[in-house]
């Protein structure tokens, strides 16, 4: 498997350094608001390669963070009128319940910020024992004239930064780009004690000690999103090398592109976003990582109604696919060559666009293979394989049928009189199943009208057949006909 590499700008073979166990620390929220889809766009990045990894058959200890104190937290709190730490925690299970909705694996540690004081405490010291760090006015920075090599994930120089910059002038920095590690106390904010007075941790320390804690000073994979490469993680690389004295602090750095709603990032401080639960409302877990995937993770992609909707209906041909057929008696159909090509695209720095392209031509094949009466048993678990390692479970979402129960009623009358003899046995059945007046439409009395469809067809009253087809598509049913039967899917009217 080849893997983008930020530090050295280009695809290189992957494998981690002890050739089974892949360290990979993930950057986590700042849980001061609703979870958006620019968050899930990355953790379905970086939930997929996991599970690509695991695939390999590589063992993933998987750390991802919460910074759970910060500039952003404690104003949000003033605003509501509770503790920063209340604030947090209801914003963490927040992101805990949407992450779960779109069935992305949670990491085996989530250490928080303001639970790792200590071992942050212990990092700076080391800083300041080495001569990477100062003290300075109740703040601690990290000095980075230190660190000859700093700019390297950026491929910038500190001349070229400092001049792109802008700085805000600190008459306790010794340089302008010296970075914060220790914030000394402000009135009215969560503090802890150190050896600089009290305070709380800089943004940049919190990851390198935590990784440091539950993976080692060095890491196989360190990922986010590409709006982090700087500051966050050239600070990370500078400050966790000075510290240990080992380098690489990661092997591999892997970014995701940004998600845009309309021109700009998705971003929860401009208030531009969609929150999960938002996007959940409208589309399936499995359309929503399939809207991500469709693109490769380290391209942008825009955020929009008629994408989602698209892969929705991308997303059912996928489980039309699975639904019926796979007990016919024909030759049994072999789907190994989209396997192969599902591989070759994941292997190619995780290409999940040709891996996908793999699975519907999969589909569109084992369709084909089932009209002609063969079987697609082993077709059909090839498919729920390849999607499981995309996250995918192809669960339809159960959606409440906007259709008048009346006017089921009508177009149920308005075929009596037109069946022949055998079509009006069936539509007595389906009479005497019928409702009563007052209770919704439901998906078993969409299964019985189609039912009945059908019987019209083999009876070869088509043109009943078609009334039927003509009203169900009037209150947003569409049918797709095959050999092994007839799949309806609801699509509410606008």
């Amino acid at each position: 498997m080849k893997l983008y590499n930020t530090l050295s700008g280009d695809a290189e073979e992957f494998a981690p350094a002890d050739g089974k166990t892949v360290k990979m620390y993930v950057c986590g929220v700042t849980p001061y608001s609703s979870t958006h889809v620019g968050h899930a766009l990355s953790y379905v990045a970086f939930d997929t390669l996991r599970r690509y990894l695991e695939f390999l058959g590589f063992d993933v200890k998987h750390v991802q963070n919460f910074t759970d104190v910060d500039d952003k937290i404690i104003q949000r709190a003033r605003e509501q009128g509770v503790e920063p730490n209340e604030l947090a925690e209801r914003y963490i299970e927040d992101f805990y319940s949407t992450m779960d909705a779109l069935n992305i694996q949670r990491a085996h540690v989530y250490p928080r910020a303001t639970q790792e004081i200590g071992p942050i405490i212990e990092t700076i010291q080391k800083l300041v024992d080495n001569g990477s760090a100062y003290p300075g006015g109740g703040d601690v920075f990290f000095r980075v004239t230190k660190k000859a090599d700093y700019g390297k994930l950026s491929h910038r120089t500190l001349d070229g930064m400092q001049a792109g910059a802008r700085i805000e002038v600190d008459e306790n920095k010794e340089h302008p780009m010296d970075f914060v590690l220790w914030k000394g106390a402000r009135p009215g904010e969560p503090s802890w004690e150190s050896p600089w007075g009290p305070g709380r941790p800089g943004w940049h320390i919190e990851c390198t000690s935590m990784s440091m804690t539950y993976l080692g000073a060095t890491l196989d994979i360190h990922g986010g999103g590409q709006d982090l490469i700087f500051p966050h993680h050239e600070n990370e690389i500078a400050q966790s090398e000075a510290s240990t004295g080992e380098t690489p602090f990661s092997r591999y750095w892997v970014h995701n592109g940004l998600l845009q709603l309309g021109e700009d990032k998705m971003s929860k401080s401009t208030g531009n976003l969609v929150s999960v639960e938002e996007a959940l409302g409208k589309y399936t877990p499995d359309s929503i990582r399939l809207y991500f995937l469709s693109s490769h993770y380290r391209s942008p992609l825009s955020y929009t109604d008629e994408g989602c909707d698209a892969m929705e209906r991308s997303t059912d041909r996928l489980r039309n696919a699975l639904k019926s057929g796979s007990d016919a008696s024909g030759e049994a159909m072999d789907p190994a060559q989209f396997r192969e090509q599902f591989i070759e695209g994941m292997d190619d720095d995780l290409n999940t666009p040709k891996a996908l392209a793999a699975m519907f031509d999969l589909a569109r094949e084992m369709n084909r293979q089932r009209d002609a009466g063969h079987s697609i048993a082993a077709a059909q678990d090839c498919l729920r394989h390849l999607g499981s390692i995309l996250g995918l479970t192809f669960q339809e979402q159960e959606v409440a049928l906007d259709i008048d129960r009346g006017a089921y009623t009508s177009i149920l009358e308005s075929l009596r009189g037109q069946l022949s003899d055998a079509g009006q046995s069936e539509l007595t059945n389906l009479i005497a199943k019928e409702a009563s007046p007052d209770s919704e439409v439901s998906g078993p009395d969409i299964d019985r009208l189609v039912a009945l469809r059908t019987s019209c067809r083999e009876h070869k009253q088509y043109a009943l057949a078609d009334e039927i087809r003509n009203w169900l598509e009037s209150q947003g049913v569409s049918v797709e006909d095959s050999a092994a039967g007839s799949i309806w899917v609801y699509r509410p009217r606008a």
